[in-house]
């Protein structure tokens, strides 16, 4: 028997490595090999010759080759399919049989029947409708990638409704729908060292799948493809931020580690210390799963600033906090005690006779002098019942105005998923999106990074939680979203937040309604055939729709227009969900949308108003460009 064919009747001892189809499963066996997975390292030593092959002697203890091991699994000579022979064929990948995602820096997502498309399909994903996929582009395929984009459906939606526009006004808080990486480079031009807080809530890496067909965000990307993915976005984020900028996300207990290794990096934190601020742990359920042997409640709250100098807002007291006030005078309302008497701070030493007659002679917190000014204006509280011992006055009026200093642990006063559920509930009539993040949190995390008219960015903007309190508290907002729930929940979620709902933290900052918001869309050019291909039902469309492409010249540049009509009838053999995949990987990511220096190539069929909109965004007319 080859080699190869021990190798593969070998991996399929382990069920979890074989999808529906009875083929082993890449990804997952990829997976395994870089975590050391334990049943699989025994599985490779049961077998001699796997055993002599990928396994090191070092003094009587085995050494697992993992990266000869994962080199042959990825190898275009192992489970060679007609898929794989057909993407050599064509130029899709090189001799070693290595793809675009194996010399990659930059990672781009796909929507895809409400969801983001992800590759590397585990068992479980193959029985679910929704897939996801994503797609990495090695440097030598990026030239255009992140130029400035051409705008398109822009309209101003306020109390009076909605109007079409064709200028941008500074004040303008903004919505734009498309792929985040590409809108952010576009931003760029306009908002560069302008953006005071940034919270996002990004796709979380896990190390298992977990099979909730309810994730609009699935990420069971390989970990350096998650991680390229996050790099490629916050690095432009940092350039965003302003001087005195703050950068704040969520992430689960898988990715966290990780993830702080890579933004200590973007933000040079081992060079200066003082830019990473802290992680809040936060208890985002109300109760916990009795399922397993292990549950998980808290998510990370990481907080980055651009400035190592920049201080953190103090927080509005917290519900708990206020129920501490429990007294109450005529001269400042309700107040807490505060210790005046204390044996390890004190410093001060001389008598105060208690209403029973003793005497404390310290040590005191305050001088003689100043015990004397409080008593004289009733700022001394002395205790009821028990022993009488006096204390200040410290008034919760003043205390709010003032606020409190974050700490490390924020508890479901902060909001929990299960209100956020709710929230979403109220607005809407039902659960329409899962784990979208309550409006309590964001309203904490805004206070604590920006104050009134400063400009907040979300560019994983979701339901538009952050568009939402942000408006609600009297902040400018830049949202970015490419799903089309866009369209269908955040858009008409912020609708409500104008007219005046009442759900979340509206009572709390006494929201009555108002504002307004400009929202837009990248002008698609290749985006529109790829949207074609989702919606594509047979193999005669995505074949309609790849001959379209390649009359259009909407191909990648290493791929020949005459070897793929050479090899049509071995693509049309292919099933629709590999015909679908590839496509996608040949159409020239550099033509998604429209590029700003193309806007006045007729050809693109760009309109006035969108030239205008685009022109007035970029401000180009005060530069004299264009």
């Amino acid at each position: 028997m080859k080699f190869l064919e021990v190798l593969e009747n070998t991996l399929k001892q382990d069920k979890r490595f074989i999808g529906e189809d009875g083929r082993l499963l890449k990804s997952v066996i990829y997976d395994a090999a870089m975590g050391a997975d334990k049943q699989l390292l025994e599985l490779l030593i049961s077998n001699e010759t796997l055993k002599q092959h990928f396994f090191v002697d070092v003094n009587g203890t085995l050494v697992f080759d993992k990266v000869k091991f994962t080199w042959v699994v990825e190898s275009r000579k192992f489970l060679s399919d007609s898929y794989t022979r057909f993407k050599n064929k064509i130029g899709l990948a090189d001799r070693d049989g290595k793809l675009l995602s194996q010399s990659s820096d930059v990672v781009l997502v796909w929507p895809y029947k409400d969801c983001v498309l992800e590759g590397g399909q585990t068992k479980e994903d193959q029985k679910r409708d929704e897939i996801f996929y994503n797609e990495i582009l090695a440097p030598d395929q990026v030239s255009r990638l992140r130029n400035p984009k051409v705008f398109t459906n822009a309209k101003r939606i306020s109390e009076r409704g909605t109007e079409e526009i064709s200028e941008f006004d500074e004040k303008d808080n903004l919505i734009i729908k498309g792929n985040n990486l590409l809108v952010l480079s576009s931003i760029c031009e306009r908002y560069r060292n302008q953006v005071k807080g940034i919270f996002i809530d990004p796709p979380y890496y896990f190390y298992r799948h977990k099979s909730d067909d309810t994730f609009k965000y699935n990420s069971n990307f390989k970990l350096s493809t998650w991680l390229t993915f996050m790099k490629n976005r916050i690095e432009i984020a940092k350039d965003l931020l302003s001087e005195d900028g703050i950068l704040t996300l969520t992430i689960g207990i898988n990715g966290y580690a990780h993830l702080k290794l890579l933004i200590d990096e973007i933000f040079e934190v081992d060079k200066y210390p003082g830019r990473y601020i802290g992680t809040i742990t936060w208890r985002k359920t109300d109760n916990q799963s009795n399922i397993g042997d292990f549950a998980n409640v808290i998510d990370y709250i990481l907080l980055y600033r651009k400035n190592k100098d920049t201080k953190l807002n103090k927080l509005p007291l917290s519900e708990k906090a206020i129920q501490e006030y429990s007294y109450e005078d005529d001269i400042g309302g309700k107040y807490r005690r505060a210790n005046l008497l204390d044996l390890t701070r004190g410093r001060h030493y001389y008598e105060v006779k208690t209403p029973d007659g003793d005497i404390i002679d310290g040590p005191w917190m305050i001088s003689k002098e100043e015990f004397e000014e409080l008593a004289r204006n009733d700022g001394i509280h002395w205790p009821s019942k028990g022993k009488q011992i006096p204390y200040g006055k410290t008034y919760l009026k003043e205390t709010l105005e003032k606020g409190q200093i974050a700490n490390d642990f924020w508890n479901t006063e902060f909001g929990t998923n299960q209100r956020s559920a709710d929230e979403i509930k109220e607005l809407f009539g039902g659960r329409v999106f899962e784990y979208a993040k309550p409006e309590r949190l964001l309203m904490n995390i805004i206070s604590l990074i920006s104050g009134k008219g400063d400009l907040i960015l979300d560019f994983f903007l979701g339901t538009g939680t952050t568009a939402a309190v942000a408006l609600k508290m009297g902040r400018r907002f830049i949202g970015i979203e490419q799903m089309d729930y866009i369209e269908t929940i955040t858009v008409p979620r912020l609708q409500k937040v104008i007219k005046g709902e009442q759900g979340g933290i509206s009572k709390d900052v006494n929201w009555q309604g108002g504002g307004s918001f400009v929202y837009c869309e990248l002008k698609e050019l290749n985006a529109t055939l790829m949207s074609a291909l989702q919606e594509a039902s047979s193999s005669e469309e995505v074949q309609h729709i790849l001959y379209k492409a390649i009359d259009e010249g909407r191909l990648i540049p290493s791929v020949m227009p005459k070897d793929l009509r050479a090899y049509k009838d071995e693509f049309a053999k292919l099933p629709i969900d590999q015909q679908k995949h590839l496509v996608m990987e040949l159409l020239d990511k550099n033509k998604l949308y429209v590029n700003l220096c193309d806007m006045d190539d007729e050809d693109m069929g760009i309109t006035d108003q969108e030239k205008a909109f685009t022109r007035s965004f970029y401000r180009l007319e005060e530069k004299g460009g264009m």
